[in-house]
C-alpha cells in the first residue's frame, strides 16, 4: 500500500477533494441557490462524493430526505448539472471542473434490509445461540 492511500485503496487526496465537492454541493442545495421548484421543495442529503483518479469526474450519492419522489429529485439534479458543476468548480480549487453524476444512495435501504433480516426469528435465534 502506498503511503498516501487509505486501507480501501483510495488516495487521501481523492477523499479530500470528494469531501470538498460534497460540502459545496450540500451548501448550494441547502441555500436554495438552484432555481428549481423540485429541488426547492425537497430536503436533499449529499451522502458521499467519489472522485475519479484524475479528479475529472465526481459521482455524488444523494438521498431525498423523507424518501419521497426520489426519481423527481434525481431528474431535477441531472437537469441542473451544468449550473451545479460551475458552482462547485468555483468553490473547490482544482485544476479542472469535475463532471458531476448523480446517483441515489441506496446504503440506507440496504441497512434497513439487513436490520430486518437480523430481526427475523430464525436469524435472531441463531445469533442468541452463538452468545
Amino acid at each position: 500500500m502506498r503511503r498516501n492511500e487509505t486501507p480501501e485503496g483510495r488516495s487521501v487526496r481523492l477523499l479530500r477533494v470528494g469531501e470538498q465537492v460534497r460540502h459545496a454541493l450540500s451548501d448550494i442545495l441547502m441555500r436554495g441557490d438552484v432555481h428549481d421548484e423540485t429541488l426547492a421543495s425537497h430536503m436533499i442529503s449529499v451522502t458521499e462524493v467519489r472522485m475519479s483518479p484524475d479528479l475529472r469526474h465526481a459521482t455524488a450519492f444523494v438521498k431525498a430526505l423523507g424518501g419521497k419522489e426520489e426519481e423527481a429529485v434525481l431528474k431535477a439534479l441531472r437537469t441542473n448539472t451544468a449550473y451545479l458543476q460551475s458552482e462547485v468548480a468555483r468553490r473547490v480549487n482544482v485544476k479542472y471542473a469535475a463532471k458531476l453524476k448523480f446517483l441515489p444512495d441506496e446504503s440506507f435501504d440496504e441497512g434497513g434490509k439487513i436490520d430486518a433480516l437480523l430481526r427475523t426469528p430464525g436469524v435472531a435465534r441463531d445469533l442468541d445461540n452463538d452468545g
